[in-house]
């Protein structure tokens, strides 16, 4: 989108939303292995990804972006097969939707996003990285080296951190140091700024600017958007064992999609609605139909010519399988 539109947002917010608990339900059927809900984190996701230029920039997820996905118009099916371990990275074309694999190291992404952004400067595509991460990843090193280089470098990238209070079962005041993850960056010469998490439209011009400076040759930026995890950790969670339930109420008022459908008609929300449940039937249908990839590509699209050690492992799962 070239400019924030509340009713764009919330009808890809409510794509995200719906989809998120079709998952879920498909992770208690047995569809899916596991499953990291995104449930209140939908407008940091949706808007951040929607304020991408596709045709130059460059999203790196963690485990938990389904809602980026959906910003950012992702074959959804072909995302969520990563979920359902048909595929590792899922089975989405990274280089034609600009989103990178699923990446389960949560602080990951943010070095792959520098890594791609130094590319880009060096070949001047005029693009930008956005690596997205959470309050708890912001402890891991990977992530102070990355935005050390990043800042020496003056390279093209955005530094998304989804505040969501939790590191799994971690509150963030016993997570992260210096008063904020936004506060952090100053040390490394990079500017910052917090943003309302659960605001669709304070999101999206945050980050298309943010983006536009990177671009212009202006340096990162680090976005801590403030939300909530309103759902677990994961499917094997139970965050009952970590926060009371009065905390969890607390934020019901400030979900995203109510604060969104607040400024809407109600025609307009039962028209999202019926988007969302025909979108996600036929996510639900195309997940499910799809069938289990061929062994073998576990040694495929990693080298341009496989390796002496890869092509060993490769006979040695075959012996293997054969026996």
């Amino acid at each position: 989108m070239d400019a924030a539109d509340l009713r764009t947002l919330h009808r890809l917010m409510l794509v995200a939303r719906r989809l998120d608990e079709e998952a879920i339900a498909l992770q208690r059927q047995g569809v899916l292995p596991a499953y990291a809900p995104a449930k209140g984190q939908e407008a940091a996701q949706v808007a951040s990804g929607a304020a991408l230029d596709l045709n130059r920039d460059f999203a790196f997820p963690t485990y938990r972006e389904v809602g980026v996905a959906v910003g950012m118009g992702v074959d959804l099916a072909a995302y969520l097969a990563s979920h359902r371990n048909i595929w590792h990275g899922g089975l989405y074309d990274p280089q034609s939707s600009r989103l990178a694999p699923l990446n389960a190291i949560v602080g990951g992404p943010v070095l792959h996003a520098v890594g791609w952004a130094m590319g880009a400067k060096l070949d001047g595509t005029g693009g930008a990285a956005i690596a997205y991460f959470g309050d708890g990843a912001s402890s891991q090193g990977d992530v102070h080296e990355a935005m050390n280089f990043a800042g020496v470098y003056r390279l093209p990238v955005v530094f998304f951190c989804q505040n969501n209070g939790w590191a799994i079962s971690v509150p963030t005041e016993r997570q992260v140091a210096g008063g904020s993850v936004a506060a952090r960056a100053a040390s490394y010469g990079i500017e910052s700024l917090r943003v309302d998490g659960n605001d669709a439209v304070a999101v999206f011009e945050a980050t298309r600017a943010a983006l536009e400076r990177a671009r212009d040759g202006g340096g990162p930026t680090v976005i801590e958007a403030m939300t909530y995890r309103m759902g677990p950790h994961s499917t094997s969670d139970d965050p009952g064992r970590y926060r009371t339930l009065e905390d969890e109420q607390a934020w019901t008022g400030r979900d995203p999609l109510v604060v969104a459908a607040q400024q809407l008609t109600a025609d307009e929300v039962a028209a999202a609605e019926e988007n969302a449940a025909a979108v996600v039937r036929e996510v639900r249908e195309s997940l499910v139909s799809l069938d289990v990839r061929p062994g073998e590509e576990l040694f495929s699209f990693v080298y341009r010519e496989p390796t002496k050690s890869l092509l060993a492992q490769q006979r040695a799962w075959k012996e293997h399988l054969d026996a």
